[in-house]
C-alpha cells in the first residue's frame, strides 16, 4: 500500500470548495480521505464527496468536494492510499 497527502487547502466558513487531481493509472485502487488540521474541539468541520472522471482508457481524474460544516475558516489536508 502507498499513501500519501495529494493537495493541502483552505475552505472558507460554510463554503465548499471542489479539487481535482489527474492521470492517476485507472487499474489503481485509490480511496480517499479529507481531515482538518484546524484544531476545534466539539466541532463537526468537515464533510467530503468524491466524484470520478473517466478520463481515457487508461487514467482517471479525481473531483474531491470538500464542504466546511463550521463558521471559521478550515485547513484541509486531502490524503489517498492506493491499495494495489
Amino acid at each position: 500500500m502507498r499513501v500519501g497527502v495529494q493537495f493541502t487547502g483552505t475552505v472558507a466558513a460554510n463554503q465548499t470548495k471542489r479539487w481535482f487531481t489527474f492521470n492517476w493509472p485507472q487499474q489503481q485502487q485509490v480511496t480517499w480521505n479529507v481531515v482538518s488540521t484546524t484544531p476545534r474541539v466539539g466541532v463537526r468541520q468537515v464533510e467530503w464527496d468524491v466524484e470520478v472522471e473517466r478520463a481515457s482508457a487508461a487514467y482517471i481524474t479525481y473531483w474531491i468536494v470538500i464542504h466546511n460544516l463550521s463558521d471559521q475558516p478550515v485547513n484541509v489536508e486531502a490524503r489517498y492510499a492506493v491499495l494495489n
